[in-house]
């Protein structure tokens, strides 16, 4: 390792190799090869005087990218594209004259952009559906679990575990269902060329408007595609880019959300990310067990999320048909959003696998606190033994107060409901009160609600896509 010079956390430390080898150098070369032999294949088709051989030899030198003619052609042009176009040429003599025949640097930069984006955002669905298949085996085993709700992050009505892991993987499904919108919706530029007229196409095809048009048909499915962007620029419009993001920053903020969760109920000991035998929380503290990894998830969807602000920034002062302004913020922007989405799903998958479940705090703490919540409830039970519905409220306003004191001024454990055993209004004895509170009777349908969920809304998901579940992550950090 280079210890000299600034290194990416996002590569060295957060994101997969997998994600990493997409927006690698190496993969984008190749696709450049890729992009100019289809281009020749279809302009062959489409009449122009290319042989077959110069075809052949283009694909005989497809993978053995001579990567030291390039760099140093690109030191004396000063030109990525040109300097990559003659390193072909070098390898394959005969077609030299015929590589990038009529395309412009755009062809193979933009189409290639687009591909690549295609295939992150393909390892993303994968990793999503996986991290929504652990939540849902979550969801399940607690989806009877029952638990203290809250809002304010006050104590409100009990819920399950499971529902709660409901609300994580709903912001998941919608998330899934942008991702598989954009996917769809993902075009090629195609062979637009210098400022999207096609007009240098239309030359080489003598005026055949139909042959531009079937050009970029076939390049489109020779590559993977099922369309070319209708019209364009020079560049494909940078709004596409923009709005790639804006489902990284979708995903992102769902993972933020997560992590905040666990963070909060790690503090409160209900449950707990994984911590390793090993695993050191805190160098000066050695007991703690910080949760880290929720925190990393916090960090990387924070930058996701600023990230997104790029593409937006460039798409909004792209100038007519082509300025240079995007590139090198576009180099940046794209490639970081999807190796920092990479990470955050890596280690949601890592601790959504790894979740440890304390029933008895989470019983201890809902405990304390369902006497408020079955306030409700025990009135209505006396007001059916005979007692004033108006009268009992007002009893159970004071009496709670009472409580409420004991245990925020005095520390001492809630008994409310000795406070109305003793109220003769109630006519209810401690053990019918106590024998009421089953926290089962006070969750509502969340046990329903997350059946009904996962069965129908979640499950068919996971068996569209069932091929790509099963995988496992492994965190680096």
């Amino acid at each position: 390792m280079a210890t000299d010079r600034y290194q990416s956390p996002l590569a060295e430390r957060y994101a997969s190799r997998e994600m990493q080898y997409i927006f690698s150098p190496d993969k984008k070369f190749r696709t450049w090869r890729k992009l100019w032999i289809a281009l020749a294949e279809t302009e062959k088709e489409l009449g122009l005087p290319i042989t077959q051989e110069q075809i052949d030899e283009l694909k005989a030198h497809q993978e053995d990218i001579n990567y030291e003619v390039a760099i140093a052609r690109e030191r004396e042009v000063r030109h990525d594209v040109m300097s990559h176009v003659y390193a072909y040429g070098v390898q394959c003599p005969k077609a030299k004259g015929i590589i990038h025949l009529g395309a412009t640097s755009c062809y193979v930069g933009d189409n290639t952009d687009l591909i690549l984006m295609r295939e992150a955002l393909l390892l993303v669905k994968k990793k999503l559906v996986n991290v929504m298949n652990e939540l849902a085996k979550f969801a399940d085993a607690y989806k009877a679990l029952p638990t203290l709700g809250f809002t304010h992050f006050q104590p409100a009505q009990p819920t399950t575990v499971g529902k709660r892991a409901t609300l994580w993987l709903m912001d998941l499904k919608l998330d899934y269902d942008d991702i598989c919108y954009r996917i769809d919706s993902l075009c090629m530029l195609g062979s637009k060329g210098t400022t999207g007229t096609q007009a240098s196409f239309l030359e080489l095809f003598e005026g055949d408007h139909s042959k531009c048009r079937q050009a970029d048909a076939r390049i489109a499915e020779k590559m993977g595609f099922s369309r070319c962007y209708p019209v364009s620029g020079q560049t494909y419009a940078r709004k596409v880019d923009s709005s790639v993001l804006a489902v990284l920053a979708g995903i992102a903020q769902s993972a933020h959300k997560f992590s905040n969760d666990i963070r909060l109920l790690q503090h409160l000991k209900e449950i707990e990310e994984p911590f390793e035998k090993s695993q050191i929380g805190s160098s000066a503290m050695a007991y703690k067990r910080n949760p880290m990894r929720s925190e990393r998830i916090a960090s990387l969807a924070n930058y996701v999320m600023a990230d997104a602000m790029n593409p937006m920034m460039t798409a909004s002062t792209q100038w007519f048909e082509r300025t240079l302004d995007d590139s090198a913020n576009k180099r940046i922007s794209v490639p970081e959003a999807f190796l920092a989405v990479d990470g955050i799903l890596d280690l949601y998958m890592n601790v959504v696998d790894g979740l440890v479940v304390y029933p008895k705090v989470i019983e201890k703490r809902l405990m304390s606190e369902l006497p408020f919540m079955a306030t409700e409830n025990i009135m209505m039970d006396a007001v059916k033994a005979g007692g004033d519905r108006q009268e009992l409220h007002e009893r159970i306003r004071e009496l709670s107060m009472i409580a409420g004191r004991n245990v925020k001024q005095e520390g001492k454990e809630n008994n409310l409901l000795e406070l109305i055993a003793a109220d003769p209004a109630f006519g209810l004895s401690l053990e019918d009160l106590k024998a009421s509170m089953d926290p089962a009777r006070y969750t509502g349908r969340a046990c329903q609600q997350t059946e009904e969920f996962l069965a129908e809304v979640i499950r068919p998901i996971l068996e569209e896509n069932a091929t790509d579940l099963g995988l496992t992550a492994q965190i680096n950090v």
